[in-house]
């Protein structure tokens, strides 16, 4: 099937989690000094997309429920012991009950910034067949911000499928040797002409993406040992064996985690910041 064909011929939908807790950043998603609360971009930016012809958010909280309906946007009330992001969607996607869906998107609501133009790609992925799962990523500007725990690296192989997610940064190669010192660390192990780390290392941006067969069968799996010790639900799909796509950005969106981010957000809306 053509891209333009799966275009005009996949229902897309997409299902934004927004919880009112954060850790970093308390009641984020009702952050509003831009004019409008921080969901409310994404869920705009979102709907931005061809490809997709339903946006929902999916909330816990009667706080954000009240916002979202206000603002035009549809949402649904969601439990509030949902361990992951996907088991919210889920739960959201399981009440619609007016499919055909065939593409399931999860786009976590503090993405304001997601480029349609990303989530089409996405959905376009699932002409292939034997696409079930499927994520995006983006190379890392400079290679020490794969030193940050936050920041979640991916490894794929020839086909674009994930071979592993991690917190470390993965893949590794030893440092460069100081001066005075034949090798780095406790060696250098590359192999004489392997590509530069920097060249390789990709962030893992956390849009996913399923059939909806491959939704149920996620959050029914149970959780994994790689799962727990990482905290990166993803990893349960890939203990149990399954596949993931995972599709390169040119650039990584600016999620918003910290009082950080949401103001340099707010400096770029308001024109201070390119």
């Amino acid at each position: 099937m053509s891209a333009a064909a799966a275009r005009g011929s996949m229902r897309a939908v997409a299902i934004l989690p927004a919880r009112l807790a954060s850790r970093r950043l308390p009641r984020k998603m009702l952050l509003a000094e831009t004019g409008k609360p921080l969901f409310v971009h994404t869920a705009e930016r979102v709907a931005a997309c061809r490809a997709i012809q339903r946006v929902v958010v999916a909330t816990d909280s009667r706080e954000i429920l009240e916002a979202a309906r206000e603002a035009g946007i549809e949402a649904r009330l969601t439990r509030e012991d949902h361990e992951s992001g996907t088991d919210r969607v889920q739960e959201a996607f399981a009440g619609l009950g007016d499919g055909p869906w065939e593409v399931v998107l999860g786009v976590q609501a503090d993405e304001p910034e997601i480029e349609a133009s990303d989530l089409e790609a996405l959905v376009e992925a699932f002409a292939e067949p034997e696409v079930e799962a499927a994520s995006l990523c983006a190379p890392f500007e400079r290679e020490e911000e794969a030193e940050a725990p936050q920041a979640v690296k991916v490894v794929r192989d020839a086909r674009g499928d994930a071979l592993y997610f991690s917190r470390a940064p993965i893949p590794y190669r030893a440092p460069p040797a100081r001066p005075g010192e034949a090798t780095a660390g406790a060696g250098a192990y590359a192999r004489a002409g392997a590509p530069a780390r920097c060249g390789v290392l990709r962030r893992h941006v956390g849009v996913y993406a399923f059939r909806p067969a491959a939704l149920a069968r996620f959050c029914a799996l149970p959780s994994g040992a790689l799962e727990g010790l990482e905290n990166l639900e993803q990893l349960r799909w890939l203990e149990a064996g399954r596949r993931m796509r995972v599709l390169e950005l040119a650039r990584a969106p600016m999620g918003i985690d910290t009082r950080a981010d949401y103001d340099l957000f707010v400096a770029r809306m308001s024109g201070r910041s390119p």
